[in-house]
């Protein structure tokens, strides 16, 4: 027997499909609002989460020096002092010899990457069809490209990518004032919005602060790791370039997945030119052997708890934000994907129903009830 179709059943699911497609449109037209407004507003909104990101880093201390005794502002000014010192010292120890070797290292990632296309077109792969010339011209100006805009910023700060100068002092002051005031925000906050808001958004803005603050603070400790022990490494082969791969490696580590991929390609290829074949194939195990630490040993002690998010989700993220903003979007891919995570499990958490467990909150059948 033939099924006929519901002329009724029909209508009603063709509404359903045209009210949520109504309502996915608002949301996608009110999102694309969103972007371009922070567009028009980056110059402010860049100091903003660079003073945000250092306010992770720096308010632990800020907290100690605050749980014994020390008032607010003389807290937050003796961090934000402590914090120019240390960036004068990387500045003058680290910047410095970095800025000299940057050429050198983009001539030499260009020089491996001449080697491997002559390495392709012989034998055994003997690949000399003009598309696989074509991508590795195309990798060759990537590659020159993308690690001089990585040297500048590691170079010149992150604080001075898009504003320079005005950005850092402003980026420094808004650490300053989140420093010392930062802890009245929310109870300010809770005041000024009506209703439930005076409840979830300080909820969400607090677990939002927790988890950025693992992200960051875990990321630089592990980077730190990576790049001491990777450095050591290449220093006991006897890799030229040691400190800017080493830096290199260190600020990769906040772009995970791919800088990992990147810092390590780009140190293979310096030993490959520089010491051979065999140095750079022990280049790689070191490279693998750290990363296997970093997965396995180095992320669970130092972050504790993990983001809640995928590594698929993460690879898609941090492949989305570098397509639509580069290098500034590749960093800030994750944190903001982790937000997005934060605000989405509060939301599903004030949705769900609360479960009843039989015999506790709900009386036995056969029991008497109190009148």
């Amino acid at each position: 027997m033939t099924a006929t179709l519901s002329s009724t059943k029909a209508r009603a699911a063709l509404r359903t499909s045209a009210r949520v497609s109504a309502e996915l449109l608002l949301i996608l037209v009110m999102l694309a609002v969103t972007l371009w407004l922070l567009g028009r507003m980056w110059s402010v909104v860049w100091p903003l989460i660079i003073g945000l990101l250092l306010t992770t880093l720096t308010w632990p201390l800020a907290r100690f020096l605050r749980r014994h005794g020390w008032k607010p502002a003389l807290a937050a000014s003796a961090v934000t002092v402590l914090f120019l010192l240390v960036a004068a010292g990387v500045v003058a120890l680290i910047a410095v010899p970095v800025a000299s070797q940057s050429g050198e290292l983009t001539d030499g990632v260009v020089e491996g990457i001449e080697k491997l296309r002559e390495w392709a077109a012989g034998p055994p792969l003997n690949f000399g069809d003009a598309d696989i010339n074509k991508a590795f011209d195309t990798a060759v100006a990537r590659a020159q490209d993308g690690l001089g805009s990585m040297v500048g910023t590691v170079v010149t700060g992150v604080g001075t990518v898009v504003n320079g100068l005005v950005t850092a002092v402003l980026s420094l002051f808004l650490m300053f004032f989140f420093l010392k005031d930062g802890p009245r925000f929310l109870p300010w906050l809770a005041r000024q919005l009506p209703g439930r808001f005076a409840t979830d958004v300080p909820t969400v803005a607090a677990r939002g602060w927790d988890t950025l603050g693992s992200f960051v603070r875990s990321q630089a400790a592990v980077g730190l790791l990576d790049a001491v022990l990777i450095g050591l490494g290449l220093w006991i082969l006897g890799v030229p370039l040691v400190l800017p791969l080493a830096v290199l490696t260190f600020v990769s580590a906040f772009v995970p997945i791919i800088g990992a991929l990147f810092a390590g390609f780009v140190a293979v290829l310096i030993a490959l030119v520089s010491n051979g074949l065999t140095d750079a194939l022990i280049v790689l195990v070191i490279i693998v052997v750290v990363q296997q630490l970093e997965g396995n040993v180095f992320q669970p002690m130092i972050q504790g708890r993990g983001l809640g998010l995928h590594a698929a989700v993460i690879l898609l993220a941090v492949t989305l934000g570098g397509g639509l903003a580069g290098i500034v979007g590749s960093l800030l891919a994750v944190p903001i994907a982790a937000l997005i995570a934060v605000v989405w499990n509060y939301v599903c958490e004030q949705l769900s129903e609360p479960s009843q467990e039989p015999g506790i909150d709900e009386p036995d059948a056969g029991a008497p009830v109190p009148s």
